[in-house]
């Protein structure tokens, strides 16, 4: 799968698409926010820089892309007030891979623009340069020394391929338990690849000082054949093989078919910081989330299970429908879709069903 051609998230705004199913993400970016609130305000009182460079990487479409970056300039507003320091340029690389839906966003910049106009600062904001950065984050996307700022949340799970070697994960979409040892290792190097990269890329565009904070999908264990980390993808696999022995799907299809995601330990992440060695790592926070926070009111949905099943598998589908076509043809979709639902409403009604994330928060120091 050349993921780089084929991966993104549903684009549009319409009942498949990730602007209306990322309510997760936008939880997890809510949890995050003092972290972030506390890399971006040290940097900035430190180098009070005449111009700030931001990059978003793995950006996505929708109401959340610009989240992070309303959030980082009106604490760095507020800094410059009380400061008494001139509010400074900022310089916005808004990534992804070249799927992504870049004219949702670019339509939207108008209306971002009035909001902090009206909002965060009278004067000066027009000084705002946003610009799409359509590239894959495992290489270089930016000049060296760019950026004083990188964000980067729920995409660093996604490898930038199908690990060779993975090639006889049969009736598996992942790492599962029963995944061959092959399989996960060959998972493992492909993420070590992946991220070392990733690392390496960055402390290049970074400037000395410059703070990186990344959240991912993670697992609680360090063992890959008991953590429940991929247990949401194990039953999505459970609808497409329900559709191999109903004959609706080829098994050689299914036996072909791997995912290109990952959940690392938190260990894993503090070894490949420290092995690159171009980054100092200043906090590592660890938080679960229940499935149902991508249905929105945990509270008033408690008692329906079906509809938080639903939600979550639309979430899911947002996010993995272009493989999947790929793969196995938009026929089956709406189908794996419909088997799914049930069986994340049953497991939720029976289960508690928990997200792992990592939240690393990190000073270029080399």
């Amino acid at each position: 799968m050349d993921m780089a051609r084929v991966f993104h998230m549903n684009a549009g705004t319409g009942e498949t698409s990730y602007a209306n199913n990322s309510l997760l993400q936008k939880k997890v970016l809510s949890l995050v926010k003092p972290i972030r609130e506390e890399a971006i305000s040290s940097f900035y009182r430190e180098k009070l820089p005449r111009s700030l460079a931001i990059a978003d990487l793995g950006c996505s479409c929708g109401p959340n892309t610009l989240f992070v970056t309303y959030e980082l300039i009106e604490i760095v507003e507020m800094l410059s007030r009380d400061l008494n320091h001139e509010s400074p340029e900022y310089i916005i690389f808004l990534n992804d891979l070249p799927g992504n839906d870049f004219n949702n966003i670019f339509k939207s910049l108008e209306c971002f623009k009035q909001k902090l106009r009206g909002q965060v600062a009278d004067d000066g904001i027009d000084q705002c340069y946003i610009t799409g950065v359509p590239s894959s984050f495992y290489g270089r996307i930016l000049p060296a020394c760019s950026l004083h700022f990188v964000h980067s949340s729920s995409s660093l799970h996604w490898l930038s391929q199908v690990p060779e070697g993975a090639e006889n994960n049969k009736g598996n979409i992942c790492i599962t338990k029963t995944s061959p040892l092959n399989v996960q290792n060959a998972y493992c190097h492909q993420f070590q690849r992946d991220f070392s990269l990733f690392l390496k890329c960055r402390a290049e565009e970074l400037g000395e000082g410059g703070r990186m904070v990344i959240t991912l999908l993670g697992r609680s264990s360090e063992d890959l054949s008991c953590d429940k980390s991929c247990y949401i993808w194990e039953l999505l696999a459970k609808a497409l093989n329900e559709m191999v022995l109903e004959g609706i799907i080829e098994e050689n299809q299914m036996n072909s078919f791997n995912f290109p995601f990952y959940t690392p330990s938190s260990s894993e992440l503090k070894l490949e910081i420290e092995k690159e060695g171009s980054f100092t790592l200043n906090h590592l926070e660890i938080f679960e989330l229940s499935w149902k926070a991508a249905c929105g009111d945990d509270e008033e949905l408690n008692n329906n299970n079906n509809n938080d099943g639903y939600k979550v598998a639309q979430l899911m589908r947002a996010g993995t429908e272009s493989m999947l076509v790929n793969h196995f043809g938009e026929a089956i979709i709406d189908n794996v879709f419909h088997r799914y639902q049930h069986i994340l409403a049953d497991r939720m009604s029976k289960e508690k069903t928990m997200f792992f994330y990592i939240t690393l928060s990190s000073t270029k120091t080399t």
